[in-house]
């Protein structure tokens, strides 16, 4: 069976160090025969002898000696790289490279972050931020945060946000100026703030739904902006309706500065989630990552 010769290598390194197959063996839970054949497939790689065997003992040729000198060095370096990956999870460091769109902003990293740092100080965290769906494996990327439609098949899926409402919103003053609509047909004689996705190009149509009735409507106005943010800041300003995450409007709905209608034609989404390649296991500082956030946001 075919090896590596980073493998021969490790085994050869242990016969040295041991001067016996049987006690290299023994510390490798192998058969002595197994660490006599690996060690020959090495000697046939390099084309030269590298230990003496006689029946009662094991040295190293003149090859092997140089072979420990120089090789043993780095494999201690690499076994320590591994054994400082599987420290305690209080321990834990490195970094954690994200995507997030702008709207995870306020409501996943600006929660979650200062008690992640509380509980793990030796973690650093990278935040990519973009509404463009990045992919996440080609940029060198630990995990990114979509809605679950957003999020590629391939991907394992972590829920941190429990399902929540797309509204229409509308601050006070405007709707005593203009009337409140009463159904979605009554958007298109309404002042709207649009939203461009910055992945297509296209302005977004709102989608309504009540029960399984579902609409797209074209809306029209004087301001067109792919900032969730800054949009329903200009709609509580009165320069229209806009429609936004219900978990991310939540502070100008509770400051009364904006007040949904049409409610009863407000869609359901299946919630935030973390997301990460199904071939890759979480690493232990996004392991720890999604548990914080979990605890933070009180996903179901």
């Amino acid at each position: 069976m075919a090896t590596s010769p980073f493998h021969e290598l490790s085994v050869f390194l242990v016969v040295a160090r041991h001067k016996s197959f049987t006690r290299a063996a023994k510390e490798l839970g192998v058969s002595t025969s197994a660490v006599s054949q690996t060690v020959r497939l090495l000697e046939e790689r390099v084309e030269q002898p590298l230990l003496f065997r006689t029946t009662r003992s094991v040295s190293l040729t003149d090859a092997g000696q140089r072979l420990v000198e120089r090789a043993a060095p780095g494999m201690e370096s690499a076994l320590g790289a591994l054994e400082n990956l599987s420290t305690d999870t209080t321990q834990l460091s490195g970094t954690l490279r994200f995507t997030v769109p702008f709207f995870a902003l306020s409501i996943v990293l600006e929660p979650v972050l200062p008690r992640f740092f509380q509980e793990y100080p030796q973690v650093r965290v990278e935040a990519r931020v973009s509404d463009q769906l990045v992919n996440i494996v080609a940029e060198g990327l630990d995990a990114g945060f979509r809605l679950t439609e957003s999020v590629e098949r391939d991907m394992v899926q972590v829920r941190i946000i429990p399902p929540f409402r797309f509204l229409v919103l509308g601050a006070p003053a405007y709707l005593r100026r203009r009337g409140t609509p009463t159904k979605p047909a009554d958007l298109t004689r309404h002042d709207c703030i649009g939203y461009r996705a910055p992945t297509t190009g296209l302005l977004y149509h709102w989608e309504l739904e009540r029960g399984r009735r579902e609409v797209r409507i074209p809306v029209k106005g004087p301001l067109v902006s792919d900032n969730a943010q800054f949009m329903m800041r200009m709609a509580a300003a009165g320069l229209g309706l806009v429609y936004a995450a219900e978990v991310e409007a939540a502070p100008f709905l509770r400051a009364g500065t904006l007040q949904p209608v049409l409610e009863d034609w407000a869609p359901t989404v299946p919630g935030g989630f973390i997301y990460y390649p199904h071939r890759a296991r979480a690493s232990p500082p996004l392991r720890a990552f999604i548990d914080v956030a979990r605890k933070v946001l009180s996903a179901s």
